[in-house]
């Protein structure tokens, strides 16, 4: 009975670039928290510039973090 002992080398996805635009990604999503908080009730930063920088974080920066690859 031989047994197959092939060694299966695994190389992280993610690389210096992924990071560096997951940080700008999670940096973007406290902005937007920190302007919804800071803005008044009723004030455009609160009802039109914060939920753009959430939706720009969590829907465009990070997935393509994610996502990136460097071939």
């Amino acid at each position: 009975m031989s047994q197959n002992k092939e060694k299966v080398n695994f190389q992280w996805p993610y690389k210096r670039k992924n990071y560096v635009l997951f940080a700008i990604g999670v940096f973007v999503i406290i902005v937007g928290y920190l302007i919804m908080y800071l803005g008044k009730v009723d004030s455009f930063q609160s009802l039109t510039l914060s939920p753009i920088l959430l939706l720009i974080g969590y829907l465009i920066i990070i997935p393509y973090a994610l996502l990136y690859r460097n071939n």
